[in-house]
C-alpha cells in the first residue's frame, strides 16, 4: 500500500517502477521551490526520506544513496512561505479542500509554507546522487528516464528553464 499522495499523481508510474511502497512525504529534504507564471505552477525539488528497494543497477553500481524528485502542482494559489533557508528537512501535507483543489502544508523546523493547487501532481526528474558530508546534493547524478540522462550528470543551474519549469 502506498501513501495516500500517491492517489493524486497523475504519473505514479515511474515512482512505482523504483519503490514497492511508496514513502510518505514525512521528513523529506526540500532543495526548492520554483514558482512560474505559466499556469501558475509551483514545483518542489525533494529528496525522498528512503532509496527505492528497486534501484536500478547504475545507480547501486555508483554509490548512490538518496532520490531527488520534482512535484509539480497546477492552478497555484493563496501561497504562503516562512522562513526559507534551504534545504531543510520537513513534512508535506496534502487535505482536500472544495472545488478539486487541494491544501499544500509544508512545515519543518526552518519552514512553514503553504498554498492551494488542483488536486493533480505530477512527477519528474527522478534521479539519484551521494549525499555529501554538508548535505548538499552537488555532483554526479543519475536519472531514471534517458532525457534527462543524456541532458544532465549533475544538478543544472537554477536558470535551467528545461529542468526546473517543464516535467
Amino acid at each position: 500500500m502506498s501513501s495516500p499522495w500517491v492517489s493524486l499523481l497523475r504519473n505514479p508510474s515511474p515512482l512505482s517502477s523504483l519503490y514497492s511502497i511508496i514513502p510518505p512525504l514525512r521528513a523529506v529534504r526540500l532543495r526548492s521551490i520554483h514558482l512560474n507564471w505559466r499556469g501558475p505552477a509551483l514545483t518542489l525539488r525533494i529528496d525522498l526520506p528512503a532509496f527505492p528497494e528497486k534501484a536500478p543497477a547504475n545507480w547501486l553500481t555508483k554509490g548512490h544513496d538518496a532520490v531527488q524528485l520534482h512535484l509539480q502542482f497546477l492552478a497555484v494559489s493563496d501561497i504562503s512561505i516562512n522562513g526559507w533557508i534551504p534545504p531543510v528537512q520537513a513534512d508535506i501535507a496534502i487535505s482536500p479542500v472544495e472545488d478539486h483543489r487541494i491544501l499544500v502544508e509544508i512545515e519543518g523546523t526552518e519552514i512553514k509554507s503553504s498554498f492551494i493547487s488542483s488536486d493533480s501532481i505530477i512527477i519528474g526528474h527522478i534521479g539519484a546522487f551521494t549525499t555529501s558530508a554538508d548535505g548538499f546534493d552537488g555532483g554526479d547524478r543519475s536519472f531514471l528516464r534517458p532525457l534527462d540522462s543524456r541532458r544532465f550528470d549533475s544538478l543544472p543551474d537554477v536558470c535551467e528553464g528545461t529542468y526546473y519549469e517543464r516535467i
